[in-house]
Formats: structure tokens, sequence, C-alpha cells
């Protein structure tokens, strides 16, 4: 199966990740330096590079392709055991493995996954079902992080957060409904964070396995944040947590 990846970061970030890339379209007689490394790149790695009229560009891909498209092999999903298996046999820093229940818009999901591979996060796990999956829009959102991101996905996030806990994660959940705030709450390691979807948050089941529920303070009129934004202010809270206990 393929797919299109387009917009300059996505598909010099597919360039250098690890799918299958089977060809190049780029828009004719468009002059942009980053748009020539690219093409570059893929004359490097000898792929079929075919010009298009931007017309055409824009049919493929609804006008959002900066002048480059990338005809590519579909995402290929991770399996949480390899990825465990990967992480015990680190030893520069503790595991660290974000859970989406329920994230739905795309936008999110990309913004997401940008986040998290800034962060340094191991993987995502996603739910197979009632999700956001892997597409076009999410590869270009995430500015080509998904190519260097370990994604899973899960029929039952519950069944997943239990066997997390049987390998030695502690399971931090973001609830706005929660008595501690991220503020004040130590976060242990390896952590598993689990964020909610728009609108409903987590869970009920996915709620109560959690080990460790928080909610981030609101002092304004509105009651939640979006969940790229969530997951961005908490993600990054393990990680000052995690730096803030290093020596020196």
């Amino acid at each position: 199966m393929k797919e299109l990846v387009f917009g300059i970061n996505a598909v010099s970030e597919a360039l250098k990740g690890q799918r299958r890339v089977y060809k190049i379209y780029a828009q004719r007689e468009r002059q942009d330096k980053r748009l020539e490394e690219i093409l570059t790149l893929a004359r490097e790695k000898q792929l079929k590079l075919q010009y298009l009229e931007k017309k055409k560009m824009d049919e493929l891909c609804e006008g959002k392709h900066q002048g480059i498209i990338a005809e590519v092999e579909r995402y290929p999903y991770a399996d949480l055991g390899q990825v465990l298996e990967k992480l015990q046999a680190q030893k520069e820093k503790p595991p660290f493995l974000l859970l989406l229940d329920g994230i739905e818009d795309p936008q999110n999901l990309g913004a997401i996954i940008r986040t998290a591979e800034c962060a340094g996060v191991d993987g995502i796990i996603i739910p197979s079902h009632k999700s956001a999956e892997v597409n076009p829009t999410v590869s270009r959102v995430s500015a080509g992080a998904v190519e260097h991101m370990a994604i899973i996905r899960e029929n039952n996030l519950v069944n997943t957060i239990k066997y997390l806990k049987q390998e030695g994660f502690w399971v931090l959940g973001a609830d706005a409904k929660a008595r501690q705030s991220y503020f004040n709450t130590s976060i242990p390691s390896p952590t598993a964070l689990v964020i909610g979807g728009e609108g409903q948050g987590i869970r009920r089941l996915v709620r109560e396995n959690c080990d460790i529920l928080v909610r981030i303070p609101m002092f304004g009129q509105l009651n939640s944040l979006n969940a790229s934004v969530a997951a961005a202010l908490l993600i990054y809270e393990v990680l000052r947590q995690r730096l803030n206990l290093l020596p020196g």
C-alpha cells in the first residue's frame, strides 16, 4: 500500500527515515533552496523524479504541498513488545511512553507527535478504534516527526496499561477533575503518560487504571485546553523533572 506525503519538512524527513520512498513529485519551475536540497537528496538515492505543474500538484493534495510530494509506503506501526525490548537495553535515560486515549483530530495528533519527538518520548500508543491514524495530514503537521517516532496501535488501552504496569511503568493520567495539580506532583519513572481525547478526556476505565491523576490548573473562563497543548505541558514537565534530577 502506498500514500502521499507532502510539504517540505514531511518529505525531507521521509527521505531520512525508514519508510520506502517510491517517487518524488516536484513543482515545475519553483525556486526554493530547501526544495533543491530535497531534490539533491532524492537524486543521490536514485529515486524516480517527476516535475508537475502547480495545478496538478494542487489536485494531488489540496494545495498544501509547498512544491514537493513523495509517494511512500504506508506508515509502518511499531510492535509494543519490540519497543519495550529495545527500551530495556536503553541505559542513558528511563523509558517514557505516551498513550493517547481517543485523539480524533489529525491536526492534534500531528502536533502531539512533533512535541513528543522533540522531547525524546520513546513511543506513542494509540487505540485501533476511535482515534486518528497516521496519514499524510498527520505527517505534514508533525513536520515529519512521524518518521522518527515509534507509534503503536493497540486494541485495548486498559489492557495495555495493565501490561505496562507489569513491566514497571508508572501510569500518569491527565484529568481535569484530579485533586492534585501537575505543578506539585512528583512523577516517577519509567513513565507512561495518558492524554485524553478532545472534549471528553480519558475514559473512565482508563482513568481508574492510572496510578496518578493530575490536572492542569485553569484560571480563565474556559475549562479546558487543546489536547496537543495539554500534552505538551505534561510531556515537558516529565522532562523538566528528569533534568532536575541529573547531577550537576
